[in-house]
């Protein structure tokens, strides 16, 4: 038997839809709309509409997390630099794939409703999966390391987003390779 998802999981799925679709300026009642729900059915879970904003950015927070893990996976079987790259890539190309969602979920209000934070990443988000991987390549600098690769690969996809850089997937592979490189080159602190 297959179970039906709960209105809850049905709102945020229809509001990430729409987002999808091109609606940017998401409000409660046209995502009750788009579930087929009364325009206050939504309230009963989600008091407004930052709170239903910042469950669709929780749930991108996983799909984005679910994409670095198989590609730190891949990149491992080849070799661990190349996990920190194949990493970089899923990034960039979850934002082109989704640029709305990726949007809303570096929104400041948004982020902090989604309860998201590179301050508090652990091993079951994506900042952590970043973070875990740049660990093992460099672990003397890990922390600003991790810094400096989540820049990186947050401003190419947003500068790809904002048609700053052609989404060109080779050079992107170019870049992070390079940063890579220069990430695992042994040096004093490294």
């Amino acid at each position: 038997m297959t179970s039906t998802p709960s209105l809850r999981q049905s709102l945020v799925e229809h509001a990430m839809r729409l987002l999808d679709a091109g609606d940017h300026d998401l409000s409660l009642r046209a995502v009750a709309r788009a579930a087929g729900v009364s325009a206050m059915a939504p309230y009963r879970h989600f008091p407004d509409k930052t709170a239903l904003l910042g469950a669709v950015a929780a749930e991108g927070f996983a799909m984005l997390h679910n994409q670095l893990v198989v590609a730190d996976a891949q990149g491992n079987a080849i070799a661990p630099e190349q996990a920190l790259v194949e990493q970089g890539l899923a990034y960039v190309a979850f934002a082109q794939a989704h640029p709305a969602l990726f949007r809303l979920m570096f929104t400041d209000a948004i982020a902090t409703a989604a309860h998201v934070s590179p301050d508090h990443a652990a091993e079951g988000d994506a900042y952590g999966i970043l973070a875990a991987r740049v660990a093992t390549l460099c672990p003397g600098t890990a922390p600003t390391a991790t810094m400096a690769a989540w820049a990186l690969v947050h401003g190419f996809a947003t500068l790809a987003l904002d048609r700053r850089l052609p989404p060109d997937p080779e050079a992107a592979r170019a870049a992070l390779a390079l940063f890579v490189a220069g990430l695992t080159k042994k040096g004093p602190e490294a």
